[in-house]
Formats: structure tokens, C-alpha cells, sequence
């Protein structure tokens, strides 16, 4: 018995959004639910690769991830141009250095927009008027020393530090963001200007409206501010309600 098959002419969508990579580290439980939570009604696609991190959290084992970066980027969509790329990890970009991982993302795929935690943190900060902070990690103290030598190169004052001295990556994101809540609504803010949440690790996106209203300043987070950039680069600018003055803006 033969079978003809009846072929139809394709008909392609007519409205093409702009394509979003995100490099997510293996580890990392809370990254991509935050972008998909803020941008599943925007107009955009999000495609994700994750990139292997070792544990314990050092500065050693951080600078390790910048080998696979180029291979990484490559598997999001092989061969398609992307409007974006977001590296997830704070404390990665700091070790690895912010210029190193937009050339190693770049070799992959040339003229996307590169954005990564700190980067997006400071544009941020610029765009608040912020020079002081108080901050708060996940991190132990060898990885705390790099982010505070980092504000300092960047004339970002730290008047306050707290941090859960955390070794394993993994951890991050099982602490409970109400015990976060609770924690930094007691945090010495008074000489800073706003309150930064580092590593896209930890759960907090949704706790930031909350945390505002209790210390009375802004507070942002390194997904938020990630997120914040990477919509914005691809020309999305209308306000988003919930997570934050800065998404407002």
C-alpha cells in the first residue's frame, strides 16, 4: 500500500520577539524561575544553559567557569542570533572579572548585549543616585572579601555587612526567604542609601516590595537588577509592579 503525502506551504509567525539567553549555573534553583516569574507575559523569549560550578563557593573554584563559558553560550539556539545574554552569578563575575566574560559570551555570539549581576547592580546604583549600601550575602568570608574590594574599586561605600557564611552554592537557595525577610528588616541601614541582596541564588525576589516598606529604602537584589537590565536592553521599558522600586522605573 503507498501512501502520498500531501504537502501545505509553512506559514511563519508574523511577530518575532527578541531572544534572550540566560547562563544559569548547575547548582542555581532560583535564577530562572525569577526571570520567567517577571518576564512570562513580556514580549520576549528566554532561553536557558546551565554551566558547571564546583563547591565549596571560592574565589578558585569561581574563576574555574570561565573555560566553559564560550561553549555554554554557543548551545543556547547553535548558530541564532541573540538579542541578549545574562551570565547568573554575582560573586562568579567579580572573580572571573566583568570584561573577561562579555569577550568569552561575545566569541559566541557577537553583538548581543552582555549583562551580568554586578554590572547591572552598578548601573543601577547610578541610575538611584546610590553611593552607600549596606549589604548582605550568602557568602563565606574569602568570597565576602572580593565583593567588598569590588564596591570599593567601584567608589560604592558598604556602611554595613552581614552575611550567612555559606559554603556550598546549593544551600543558597533553601534558606527560607521569610527568615531573610525577618533578618533584614532588623539590618543597620541608617547611614546607607539602599539595602543590595547578592547571588541569584538566594530567594528573595519576592520578598523586595516588603523589605522596602520595612526599612523605608530601596532594596535590590542581583536577579532583579539582572533582570532589570537585560529587559531594558532589548527596549522593554514599562514599569513592573511588585519587585521593587527599580523595576518601576
Amino acid at each position: 500500500m503507498s501512501i502520498t503525502i500531501k504537502h501545505y506551504k509553512a506559514e511563519f509567525k508574523k511577530e518575532i520577539y527578541p531572544k534572550v539567553g540566560l547562563i544559569a549555573l548547575s547548582t542555581d534553583q532560583t535564577i530562572e524561575g525569577d526571570f520567567k516569574n517577571i518576564c512570562k507575559n513580556l514580549p520576549l523569549e528566554i532561553f536557558v544553559n546551565r554551566i558547571h560550578n564546583q563547591n565549596p563557593l571560592t574565589k578558585e573554584n569561581l574563576q574555574k567557569m570561565e573555560s566553559d563559558l564560550q561553549s555554554v553560550t554557543n548551545k543556547i539556539l547553535p548558530g541564532e542570533r541573540l538579542n541578549a545574554v545574562a551570565y547568573g552569578c554575582t560573586s562568579g563575575t567579580i572573580a572571573i572579572g566583568e570584561n573577561k566574560i562579555q569577550k568569552k559570551i561575545l566569541l559566541s555570539k557577537p553583538n548581543c548585549y552582555v549583562t551580568n549581576p554586578i554590572t547591572a547592580t552598578i548601573k543601577a546604583f547610578k541610575l538611584m543616585n546610590i553611593k552607600k549600601i549596606a549589604l548582605f550575602t550568602p557568602y563565606p568570608d574569602d568570597v565576602n572579601k572580593t565583593i567588598l574590594d569590588y564596591f570599593a574599586s567601584r567608589n560604592i561605600v558598604v556602611t554595613s555587612f552581614a552575611s550567612l557564611n555559606l559554603n556550598l552554592d546549593s544551600e543558597f537557595a533553601n534558606v527560607d526567604p521569610n527568615y531573610i525577610l525577618e533578618l533584614l528588616s532588623k539590618i543597620e541601614t541608617k547611614d546607607a542609601e539602599a539595602l543590595f541582596i547578592s547571588c541569584t541564588a538566594l530567594s528573595v525576589l519576592n520578598i523586595l516590595n516588603q523589605l522596602e516598606s520595612s526599612i523605608k529604602k530601596p532594596v535590590l537584589s542581583s536577579n532583579q537588577t539582572l533582570i532589570w537590565d537585560t529587559i531594558r536592553s532589548i527596549g522593554y521599558k514599562s514599569p513592573i509592579k511588585g519587585y521593587g522600586k527599580l523595576l518601576e522605573k
